[in-house]
């Protein structure tokens, strides 16, 4: 749903436009200066982020800088920022918001579009996309694998789990570039992540697990078919694959199609052998819980 006004953008939403901050793992002092500014910002505290901010030179701190005066400046700022940076997403998608909350709805989808196109591998483009197909649901859809990650792995911090799946992934190793493509996911990293999974495919071109991420990783809201055209013939190539008919299901309900979302997941959920079988039962016990009317 786009932030605030209608669908037409013809109303001019109340308050001030978010400040998105993306950081990943980064705990350094520049990322906890900039996480402190945004739950300030964000919690109706503009004076107090610009505070925080002030002096500093990264570019994500300048936008901040630039909404912690809105609206005086913040425009005007942040369009200065965008001729001089047309590459980065933090300017670009939150000038976006900034001409949106001015009425200029035209502009602010131009900016998002831009996002999109010149950040594609960013938290910025996946919320850019958010705003421009609204009939979709936040977010991408995630690839849920079969399998987890050793506990050598998942006993470390986030910072040091993300340094040892990606060490893992520079092997052949068909589930160490899943997990490195899943762990992508989960920071926004879209692009990133798409490459572990396409990668994996390659490595193992008949397991249909690596096939069923290659596909989900090519999720668009712009071109859905993208993943549709390759997992639907895997549900003939390997017709009792869990993972296939799962991911099927989930890329279906983001489409809206309950019923046959409903059918695949049903498969997956009669897969015995397999853990995807339980997700599926859960995604199905939630489906049921929405059909119900309220009491």
């Amino acid at each position: 749903m786009l932030v605030g006004g209608d669908e037409n953008g013809s109303k001019r939403p109340s308050g001030a436009p978010p400040f998105v901050v993306d950081l990943g793992v980064r705990t350094d002092p520049e990322a906890a200066a900039l996480r402190s500014a945004a739950r300030a910002y964000n919690g109706g505290d503009r004076r107090r982020a610009g505070r925080i901010l002030a002096g500093r030179a990264s570019l994500q701190a300048r936008v901040g800088s630039a909404l912690a005066s809105w609206p005086a400046g913040t425009l005007a700022g942040l369009g200065e920022l965008a001729q001089a940076n047309p590459g980065s997403g933090a300017v670009l998608f939150h000038l976006g918001l900034a001409r949106y909350w001015e009425e200029d709805t035209e502009g602010a989808l131009e900016a998002w579009r831009a996002t999109r196109t010149r950040a594609p591998d960013s938290t910025y483009a996946i919320r850019a996309t958010d705003l421009l197909f609204r009939r979709f649901p936040p977010g991408q859809p995630t690839f849920i694998p079969s399998f987890r990650a050793h506990r050598s792995v998942t006993r470390l911090g986030p910072a040091g789990q993300l340094a040892a799946l990606a060490r893992n992934a520079r092997r052949p190793d068909v589930r160490a570039k899943l997990l490195y493509g899943l762990a992508l996911q989960r920071l926004e990293r879209p692009i990133s992540a798409r490459r572990q999974y396409t990668a994996a495919a390659r490595l193992a071109p008949r397991n249909p697990e690596a096939l069923a991420a290659d596909a989900v990783g090519r999720f668009d809201k712009a071109h859905p078919e993208r993943a549709f055209s390759r997992l639907g013939p895997l549900t003939r190539r390997f017709p009792k694959a869990a993972t296939i008919r799962f991911h099927l299901g989930v890329l279906l309900l983001w489409l809206g199609q309950l019923e046959e979302a409903r059918r695949q997941l049903r498969v997956a959920a009669g897969s015995t052998k397999s853990p995807l079988a339980r997700e599926a039962k859960r995604l199905l016990d939630r489906l049921e819980d929405v059909r119900k009317p309220n009491r």
